[in-house]
């Protein structure tokens, strides 16, 4: 198309230097015309090529209405209308949005956008009725859902039931793991207790909890080990209807949950456990703490001469035991 524009102008100009006067004898003309309007319209066009490859390869920024972008298929956030979603609203309608969102054209409506990363600045200027700064790059899904995921991950601080939940949905969504760990730059094993505290823990469950960005990975691994039984998931989903879970915040939610069924599961356990036994010499220099229960009994050594007893009693094992067996034969 640039090229046709640059013939059109170059046959205007030969046609107004006229047919009957040859283009050499006039090279004054020709050098003006080139410095003048028509060399100044050919450095416009340059510039709006270079301008238009820039835009296709997703470098430069651009203007668009909010009510044109859709959200993305999978979302990574559990909550958006928290103090962080509200303090970032506040900031742009102060001093305007200075980082653009990226988003891609819509796969099926024209015209239309779907948003890679940036939904809450996305929300906040459809709430403020402002233009969105954004950046648009032709992605397929797949490149797509992993430019969301890593630029998220290390941007918002998500915490660890949002990214295991982003897991899900990519997994339901039919992407394999390789994707899903590029998307949040995760091994094999933390994506599959991921996967595994995501699937496990009812949704109803981990809606209500909320994002609880204090609460790692370890405790929702407990939590996940209680509502495996089907007794258990369903007192969990009763207490999150509790007021004394509703008034409380997302952290205090999960923490009020666990300690909930916790005290539950020991109400309804098997036998208490024995009471400790505990011995001292006169000097107080160790402290032997005994426990037992089943078919197991745990000898704690504490003190100053606690780990040095330990470590003899281990190294004399052998003949430890072998007194003992004495003594069973013997009914000593």
């Amino acid at each position: 198309m640039r090229k046709n524009l640059l013939g059109t102008l170059s046959s205007a100009d030969t046609a107004q230097r006229g047919p009957e006067i040859p283009a050499g004898a006039m090279p004054a003309r020709a050098d003006y015309a080139m410095r003048g309007a028509s060399g100044a319209m050919r450095r416009s066009l340059d510039e709006l090529a270079e301008a238009s490859q820039r835009m296709m390869e997703g470098e430069t920024i651009v203007s668009l209405d909010p009510a044109l972008v859709d959200q993305s298929l999978v979302s990574d956030r559990i909550q958006t209308d928290d103090d962080e979603y509200r303090e970032l609203r506040d900031a742009i309608k102060a001093r305007g949005q200075h980082t653009p969102i990226l988003v891609r054209p819509h796969p099926k409506s024209a015209g239309r956008y779907v948003v890679v990363f940036g939904r809450r600045r996305l929300k906040a200027t459809l709430e403020l009725g402002l233009q969105v700064k954004s950046v648009i790059k032709a992605l397929d899904d797949t490149t797509a859902i992993v430019a969301q995921g890593q630029e998220n991950a290390a941007r918002s601080n998500l915490s660890f039931i949002e990214k295991s939940r982003f897991a899900k949905r990519l997994s339901d969504l039919g992407y394999g793991k390789d994707t899903i760990k590029d998307a949040l730059a995760i091994d094999d094993t933390l994506l599959s207790r991921m996967l595994s505290v995501a699937e496990l823990i009812p949704d109803t469950v981990l809606e209500a909890i909320g994002a609880a960005k204090g609460v790692g990975r370890d405790r929702w691994e407990e939590l996940k080990k209680i509502v495996q039984t089907p007794v258990s998931a369903a007192k969990a989903v009763a207490f999150i209807s509790s007021e004394k879970f509703a008034e409380a915040q997302s952290d205090d939610r999960f923490n009020t949950l666990l300690s909930h069924l916790q005290s539950q599961r020991k109400l309804r356990g098997g036998p208490k456990a024995a009471t400790p036994t505990t011995w001292s010499p006169p000097d107080q220099s160790v402290k032997v703490t005994g426990r037992g229960g089943g078919k197991s009994y745990t000898l704690a050594l504490s003190a100053k001469d606690g780990p040095q007893l330990g470590a003899w009693i281990l190294n004399n094992l052998e003949s430890i035991y072998h007194d003992f067996r004495q003594a069973k034969k013997t009914g000593d």
